[in-house]
């Protein structure tokens, strides 16, 4: 595939267990087990999934269930180990809030660290600067380390610079529903321009609200497989159903 889009067919991810840390005891437990069952997860099995060009596509499923691993392959951060993955255009993901972020530094010197890691020249993060430092909100706060900011300050600035540098592919795990009710309306615009210019969006959340909002199709995953991959309405319902 050559256009903007992600690609992964008979994609599997398999983790070897480190039994290094283990107890003592929980190696007596595991004597007489299969060494290979022991010693390896399949996070992903199987995985065949096309995502185009302007598409919005949500991931639900229980704690575990895999999705954070699967965007962490569409990311191109974690390697498939069987079957093939592929994606084409600027990525920008967004997973743990502290990310890319310098715990001593201030908000404003994390702004210009994290926009560099994302790609952006010096130049251009200081043209954006001020736009990216009001739409946080954080004021005075900007000029404090950031170890002092609470999970949600870390979003607003995360976001913030993320969000700014018109990325083609945005993947999203449960980090809108971290911010207050005010922050989180701001988002929703700036995820809806985002939208309309016709951008490939990959969400992963708790709320069927967000979902719904978001998301025109669904992919429910369980236990690494695909159990449904659907309009949006479908694929929530047949989870609740479920679930």
């Amino acid at each position: 595939m050559n256009d903007i889009g992600i690609s992964l067919r008979d994609a599997g991810v398999r983790f070897e267990i480190d039994s290094a840390g283990e107890s003592l005891k929980s190696k007596i437990l595991s004597l007489g087990r299969n060494k290979s069952e022991a010693r390896y997860v399949d996070a992903l099995s199987n995985i065949d999934i096309e995502i185009k060009h302007g598409e919005r596509v949500g991931l639900i499923g229980l704690n575990g269930a895999g999705k954070s691993t699967l965007l962490k392959v569409m990311a191109r951060i974690y390697p498939v180990t069987s079957g093939n993955a592929e994606t084409h255009g600027h990525v920008c993901p967004m997973f743990e809030f502290a990310t890319g972020f310098e715990m001593n530094q201030s908000g404003w010197d994390n702004i210009r660290i994290r926009g560099m890691l994302l790609g952006m020249t010096p130049d251009e993060i200081e043209e954006k600067l001020p736009e990216i430092g009001a739409f946080t909100e954080l004021g005075e706060f900007l000029d404090y380390p950031v170890r002092t900011y609470s999970a949600g300050m870390f979003i607003r600035l995360a976001f913030a610079v993320s969000t700014s540098i018109n990325p083609e592919i945005l993947l999203l795990d449960e980090v809108m529903g971290a911010g207050d009710i005010n922050f989180a309306q701001k988002a929703k615009i700036r995820m809806s321009e985002f939208m309309r210019q016709g951008k490939i969006l990959v969400f992963t959340s708790h709320s069927m609200d967000l979902i719904r909002d978001f998301c025109e199709r669904t992919i429910w995953i369980n236990k690494g497989r695909i159990m449904i991959d659907a309009p949006t309405d479908i694929a929530i319902s047949q989870y609740l159903k479920n679930s």
